[in-house]
């Protein structure tokens, strides 16, 4: 379970949040969403230890985790994907998916330089486990491919495959039907939902409403940097707050 309580942050004299809280359960899919602006990735960045808030605290299973550096939340079994892409382009997409790996298989520099058998044999479970990846978000068969040479929808799916391959408890994905098209956004949905199956606990930022409606099973709803609404897709669609909201309404609250 991931616990966030009075999450505020400042940048000069912008207040990008203002006592954001919520709980993410172990087998569900939690979406934020909210109109562009609204903080949905400034908390994406301070769960992952991107950014340091102002005020609050963030538990993964009663433990806090705000403070941390970003790879000792990774360590942890926090992973992410980016609303711009962030992979590494000039290697191949089976290799973009094995340094998703690393929180969980970490080597010494002189074991890696040196490449003895047992290092080699980790490398090829590791490229096995890239494949296994890859297939599960429909990108079976191109491995070896450059990453660079991905469509942008197929980039995003490797961003997914990669921030599995640290075998996360909670996975953050920011925008992951951006850039797909009708059909491979309803088979990123099902992909989803199976992960929630499985009881990885996925939180979700995506504009997409088809998407989060059709999948989230809690949607929470910022908007100014504060929550206005929450519930399960149907309770939020009738939010008087949230039609509002997306209709361009001002919000005068000030933190």
């Amino acid at each position: 379970m991931l616990r966030v309580n009075g999450l505020t942050k400042q940048f000069g004299g912008l207040t990008a949040l203002c006592g954001v809280g919520f709980v993410a359960q172990p087998g569900q899919i939690l979406a934020l969403i909210g109109p562009n602006g609204a903080g949905k990735t400034t908390v994406f960045n301070l769960i992952t230890g991107v950014l340091q808030a102002d005020q609050g605290e963030i538990l993964l299973a009663n433990k806090r985790i705000d403070g941390l550096r970003t790879f000792e939340v990774a360590a942890l079994g926090i992973s992410r994907t980016f609303q711009h892409l962030e992979l590494f382009t000039t290697l191949s997409v089976a290799e973009n998916v094995m340094v998703g790996a690393w929180p969980r298989n970490r080597a010494s520099f002189l074991r890696c330089l040196f490449r003895r058998p047992g290092m080699m044999k980790k490398d090829q479970e590791l490229y096995n486990k890239a494949l296994g990846l890859l297939a599960q978000v429909g990108l079976k068969g191109k491995a070896d491919w450059p990453a660079k040479s991905l469509t942008f929808g197929q980039q995003r799916l490797l961003e997914i495959a990669r921030a599995l391959a640290g075998e996360p408890q909670v996975l953050l994905l920011d925008e992951p039907a951006a850039g797909l098209n009708h059909a491979e956004s309803a088979d990123l949905a099902a992909f989803l939902r199976s992960l929630a199956e499985r009881g990885l606990t996925l939180i979700l930022v995506e504009h997409d409403m088809d998407t989060v409606m059709g999948v989230a099973d809690q949607i929470v709803v910022l908007n100014f940097g504060t929550v206005i609404a929450g519930g399960s897709p149907s309770e939020v669609q009738q939010d008087p707050e949230v039609i509002a909201a997306y209709l361009g309404k001002e919000d005068d609250e000030v933190c």
